[in-house]
Formats: C-alpha cells, sequence, structure tokens
C-alpha cells in the first residue's frame, strides 16, 4: 500500500494572523489561498515537500456544526486545546530562535525530554500548539 500524508487541518480565527505565522516566522510557502475575509482556506507548506500541507480553515465554515459546537471549538481554541501538529527539523535552536524573533508564544523553550526527544512548544495565533522535534 502507497499512502501518504497530504494534508492536515488546523483551524485559524484571524486569517491574516495565521498565514504571517505560518509564511513569515517559519518559512512555510503560501500554496493556495481562497475565500473572503474570516472565511478564508489557506494551504501552507514547507518549501521542499510540495506534497505536504497543512490546511488553515474557519472552523466555523461546516455547515454540520451547530451553534453551540461553534461556541465549544471558539472555547478550546482561546484556551489552546482544539488543534496542534507536530514538526520536525534539523536545527531545533535556530528554528526556535527565528519562531521567537517572529513574536510567536513560547510554551516551551527547547529542552532535552526525559523520553529522548529535544523539542519545544509555541502556539499560533488562533491558540493551536505547535511543537517541534529536534530530527538527527
Amino acid at each position: 500500500m502507497d499512502i501518504t500524508i497530504h494534508a492536515s487541518f488546523l483551524p485559524h480565527d484571524d486569517p491574516e494572523s495565521s498565514l504571517a505565522f505560518y509564511r513569515d516566522t517559519l518559512g512555510f510557502e503560501v500554496r493556495t489561498d481562497v475565500g473572503k475575509g474570516k472565511m478564508r482556506w489557506i494551504t501552507v507548506g514547507p518549501p521542499g515537500q510540495p506534497d505536504t500541507s497543512i490546511l488553515l480553515a474557519p472552523p466555523a465554515a461546516d455547515p454540520g456544526v451547530t451553534d453551540d459546537e461553534r461556541r465549544t471549538i471558539a472555547e478550546m481554541m482561546a484556551k489552546g486545546t482544539f488543534g496542534w501538529i507536530l514538526l520536525a527539523t534539523p536545527d531545533l535552536d535556530a528554528a526556535f530562535a527565528r519562531a521567537q524573533a517572529g513574536d510567536a508564544e513560547v510554551v516551551q523553550e527547547p529542552t532535552d525530554q526525559p523520553y529522548g526527544i529535544r523539542d519545544c512548544a509555541l502556539r499560533d495565533p488562533a491558540g493551536n500548539l505547535i511543537r517541534i522535534q529536534e530530527r538527527s
């Protein structure tokens, strides 16, 4: 079986801030930007990996989501407990310095974890947790 990860989803509540974070702070390429106002679907991805993307999407756009669910999603996003993603880099210190210079909200500075991984944690403008691991 030949299956790859094509895209993952993260919600946004401010497309301009999210776009700036992923493009300018993390250095991702913008692949698509569709819609208007807060109802924008933005696809970003790491340079050199055209087949792997993150879709930044407005969580309220799904017609199957009730008003109560929208409120719950908004509350979870505000607390930073709704979405998260795990990224990897060969130079964690440089990635962290770039993110910190871009005013990313730092949750955890680069740390050697007891289970053998060195990583850090940030939040994007929508509150999504971004963990970055150092890969060898």
